[in-house]
């Protein structure tokens, strides 16, 4: 089965050693499907996805996309704007 909506999100983390401290992103992609949202390391069967929501931070597009699911609220870091994503989730 093919996706309908894809999303790009990011991942962040710090690493911390002995002598320094950095920052390490990882880009990953989440799927909307007809029957699922499917995310790097959860599945999330569309029965169980309430609404999807987005807030920005700052003044450009980077903000939180949030999903809202029987097992809890799940944000998600984003640099573009997801609204084609959500829309797509909402026409479902």
């Amino acid at each position: 089965m093919s996706w309908i909506a894809v999303q790009t999100y990011y991942k962040i983390r710090r690493e911390v050693t002995a002598i320094e401290q950095r920052t390490v992103e990882q880009e990953r992609t989440m799927y909307l499907y007809k029957d699922r949202v499917v995310t790097a390391y959860r599945e999330f069967p569309i029965a169980q996805v309430f609404d999807l929501s987005y807030r920005k931070m700052g003044g450009g597009t980077e903000g939180f996309l949030y999903l809202h699911t029987q097992q809890g609220v799940y944000a998600y870091t984003v640099k573009e704007d997801p609204d084609p994503f959500i829309q797509a989730f909402r026409n479902l």
